[in-house]
């Protein structure tokens, strides 16, 4: 496992000075409110840590993990957003439903950032167990809203940075 023992959420704010004012939309699977709820949290603790407004944020909720793609979709079509973070989990089952599920909502997430030419936050998790959850969403494995939130804006930093 990539991040046994690891907890890679640290991250240096003072790298992220120039973010404050993008826009940023957050869209959240209900499914597993519990952990989707503190993997939010930790990316909203990243953008109250760099100074980013309140008003710049536009967070939606969809049902479960395979309607993130759209709800990031709309995000980008119907909101001036410069980029999305998709928060959602799934958790293996006895049946392949979490491979489809995984599949459709990866490949949708990538369609959608490829075709509006915005970076997409991947923060999908896809664990074996219910533990394994919470232990990326602020538990001893940090919390991936956290890492994914920091993509975002660095992956916004790169595209600003390539049109100057």
């Amino acid at each position: 496992m990539a991040t046994a023992g690891n907890n890679l959420s640290a991250f240096e704010p003072k790298k992220l000075t120039n973010c404050a004012g993008f826009r940023i939309g957050i869209v959240v699977s209900e499914w597993h409110q519990n952990i989707t709820d503190q993997l939010l949290e930790g990316a909203l603790q990243v953008l109250d840590t760099i100074g980013h407004s309140k008003d710049l944020r536009q967070i939606i909720r969809v049902p479960g993990a395979f309607e993130l793609p759209f709800g990031a979709q709309q995000l980008c079509k119907k909101h001036n957003i410069d980029g999305v973070l998709a928060i959602g989990v799934v958790i293996q089952g006895e049946t392949r439903h979490f491979d489809f599920v995984c599949n459709g909502a990866t490949n949708g997430l990538m369609e959608v950032m490829l075709k509006y030419d915005k970076p997409i936050g991947y923060c999908l998790l896809t664990d074996n167990n219910e533990q394994q959850s919470i232990d990326r969403s602020g538990g001893i494995h940090g919390n991936k809203g956290i890492e994914a939130m920091v993509a975002v804006l660095k992956m916004l930093q790169n595209k600003q940075n390539d049109t100057h």
